[in-house]
């Protein structure tokens, strides 16, 4: 049994290099922090000030996260998973591949890993991008010293964890949908409309039950200006649980399903 998962990961990981997946999370991961940097090399009046600061690091994820909290991060999910789940139908491999004398669940299990572990990669591409943002400036603008405080390693793994957490919801409904129907169209634009919803549905007391909308909260919570309230409940508790809820649901289907491409 490993030794087929060992096998058919590796098959499943070469089908992603190249794909237009493995640049978005590339992409995805860079955005945010090459934009911070452009404009702080273009508008480096106050950087000095700003890097001595004892809350830099702090400052900079939150600034950082902004945009990658509401936006690049669901959206980068919904495409990343329904492209990755689809190339069996792009490609008219559905059959060949349960030819191999491979287990559906092998097959289930190995591809929602495959897009697990791109996740991963998004999220460490976003954080070597904050590192370089902040270390950017300070190697091309005269005058700007290095952070003054250090990093803060334990507040950024712990966050890191829970946005992961937060966007399971959202891989998990994607890999269904995209298992589900054979037109990549129909589980994105789901996926957005869901996204839109989310968004929609953040200042509703029970926006919580969305399951687009924790990574959002996440974001919001620490913040003063925000109108939204973030809910009282664990948030992060319901998105795993949306996630065993949806990966069951799409394991049942997808074993269940007669025609399976």
């Amino acid at each position: 049994m490993f030794s087929s998962f060992v096998h058919c990961f590796q098959s499943e990981w070469l089908k992603r290099k190249g794909t237009l997946a493995s640049w978005i999370v590339i992409v995805g991961g860079f955005f945010t922090p090459a934009i911070i940097v452009i404009v702080r090399v273009i508008k480096h009046d106050g950087l000095a000030l700003m890097y001595a600061s004892n809350d830099f690091w702090k400052l900079l994820w939150r600034s950082s996260w902004e945009s990658m909290a509401i936006f690049l991060l669901p959206l980068g999910a919904i495409l990343s998973t329904s492209l990755i789940t689809q190339i069996e139908y792009k490609n008219n491999t559905w059959k060949q591949l349960h030819t191999l004398p491979l287990n559906f669940t092998t097959i289930f299990i190995t591809k929602l890993a495959i897009i697990l572990i791109m996740v991963l990669q998004f999220f460490v591409f976003f954080n070597m991008g904050i590192y370089l943002s902040a270390i950017i400036p300070y190697l091309l603008i005269s005058g700007v010293p290095y952070p003054a405080s250090p990093i803060p390693y334990n507040f950024f793994l712990k966050e890191n964890a829970l946005f992961f957490i937060d966007c399971l919801p959202t891989v998990a409904l994607q890999y269904l949908l995209s298992l589900k129907y054979k037109n990549f169209l129909v589980s994105v634009g789901t996926g957005f409309v869901l996204w839109v919803g989310a968004l929609a549905s953040l200042s509703w007391k029970f926006g919580y039950i969305v399951p687009y909308t924790y990574g959002m909260y996440n974001y919001l919570k620490d913040s003063a200006s925000a109108k939204v309230t973030p809910p009282a409940i664990n948030i992060h508790v319901i998105a795993f649980a949306y996630f065993v809820v949806f990966t069951i649901i799409s394991y049942i289907l997808y074993i269940s399903k007669k025609d399976k491409g």
